[in-house]
């Protein structure tokens, strides 16, 4: 096959080595772009921290260097400590819209309605775990619901998982 019959690859956007550089407060974003959108998560984010303050910026500058122009973010208001009704990040107005789509998931809004659904990893998840939650998020093929991978994801408790397993819901 010609280099011009060659399929296009995308790169990987997060090396293995990336995996060494995670400590406390880092934020941590893997974004598999496909040409089928037939998974339920466009990625996945671990903000290390609820306050949307402090962790969104980050998050929205390294959004809009790959995408282009973020304009809504759609959260759930009870998962951060305050919601503001817009921030402003490098110079532009980001709304936030206080939805009700669970602590589990951010709503990204490129445009006028370009849409990405991101998992939100929970700030006091250890590296394992988060690695593993965000690499289920991003398979193209994904058709689990972000709550349900962040279940499959966390660690027993330390009694061997004699407390009540109601109580992990």
């Amino acid at each position: 096959m010609a280099d011009s019959e060659a399929p296009h690859r995308l790169p990987l956007l997060l090396p293995d080595a990336i995996h060494q550089a995670i400590k406390p407060g880092t934020a941590l974003l893997r974004l598999e772009i496909t040409r089928s959108w037939e998974g339920l998560l466009d990625g996945a984010w671990w903000p290390r921290t609820r306050d949307i303050e402090t962790g969104l910026p980050a998050l929205i500058s390294t959004l809009t260097e790959h995408l282009g122009r973020i304009t809504r973010v759609g959260v759930d208001a009870s998962a951060w400590n305050g919601l503001p009704g817009r921030l402003v990040i490098d110079a532009q107005v980001v709304h936030l819209d206080s939805d009700p789509v669970g602590d589990d998931t951010v709503l990204i809004t490129r445009g006028h309605n370009i849409h990405f659904a991101l998992l939100v990893v929970p700030p006091v998840t250890t590296a394992d775990a988060a690695r593993e939650a965000m690499a289920r998020a991003v398979r193209a093929d994904n058709i689990t619901q972000a709550a349900q991978i962040l279940i499959a994801t966390t660690p027993e408790p330390e009694d061997g998982g004699a407390a009540d397993p109601a109580a992990r819901s």
